[in-house]
């Protein structure tokens, strides 16, 4: 899981691609509104998770919602998904 921006934030689900080397984080905020952001692992930074792309001034209504868009910009997510359903 990612380094918060915001530690307010609540991350209630961090999703990674098969390679274990990005993944985009679901969190909710104390408005209860929800967003996401996009990360990878960088090697020749100790493996730490380094932002891809702010996505933190998009809000949505509903983890379902942030999660569809989460997977119409994030070119790997719906693949993800794919291969490993939500419960």
């Amino acid at each position: 899981m990612s380094r918060r921006l915001d530690k307010s934030w609540v991350v209630f689900r961090s999703i990674e691609n098969g390679e274990h080397d990005r993944c985009v984080d679901l969190f909710r905020r104390p408005d209860h509104s929800f967003g996401f952001e996009e990360f990878r692992r960088d090697a020749e930074d100790e493996g730490r998770w380094t932002p891809v792309q702010y996505y933190s001034g998009l809000s949505y209504g509903s983890e379902a919602e942030a999660l569809a868009a989460a997977a119409t910009v994030v070119g790997w997510l719906a693949e993800a998904l794919a291969a490993r359903p939500l419960r």
